[in-house]
């Protein structure tokens, strides 16, 4: 858990992370992959001490407060990303005809949506991993943005246009987001 103070803010780093730092340039290894990250800021300085990562801003106003709070709560979503993984499950629900998916490359394709000829893609970002169990279907990957815009992607596939969507509530749909502890 991060300590606040005057302009500071430290993060423990858990067993089993290693966090590198070069300038801006933070790098966190774990079991579940290696995540790189460049923070372009010149206010902000981010640094190793022994155990911990120590974010500083010196004479720091609102906006840089607010900025410090967001770099940590990337490298957060990094060390946490690096040590379980994210994932994310979504549900295919269909009444009037049945919906078929399948992932080819780094593509996700929607067959027979609402029976049209032609199918709908939706592009699977990063290393992310996407599998297919019956109407389900589960994205996972080390980085949060990563898997969260993967599954975005596959929502937005399905969006229905001039249809009463009281009635055609055909569509996938994200129903679990987070850790891979979490499910």
């Amino acid at each position: 858990m991060p300590v606040s103070g005057e302009g500071k803010d430290i993060i423990e780093i858990p067993k089993g992370i290693n966090i590198q730092v070069e300038g801006l340039k933070v790098t966190v290894t774990g079991p579940k992959g290696t995540l790189t990250r460049e923070f372009p800021t010149s206010r902000i300085t981010i640094a190793r001490d022994g155990g911990n990562l120590i974010l500083t801003c010196s004479l720091p106003k609102r906006k840089e407060y607010a900025l410090q709070g967001t770099i940590r709560a990337h490298i957060q979503n990094m060390i946490r990303g690096a040590a379980e993984g994210f994932e994310y499950k979504m549900k295919i629900v269909y009444s009037h005809f049945p919906v078929k998916t399948s992932v080819k490359g780094n593509v996700f394709v929607i067959e027979n949506f609402l029976g049209e000829k032609f199918p709908r893609k939706a592009a699977i970002i990063g290393d992310t991993k996407v599998s297919i169990k019956g109407d389900e279907v589960i994205i996972t990957g080390s980085n949060r943005e990563n898997v969260g815009q993967t599954a975005a992607n596959i929502e937005q596939a399905t969006i229905i246009k001039s249809y009463d969507p009281r009635k055609f509530q055909d569509g996938i749909y994200i129903v679990h987001k987070g850790g891979k502890k979490d499910a």
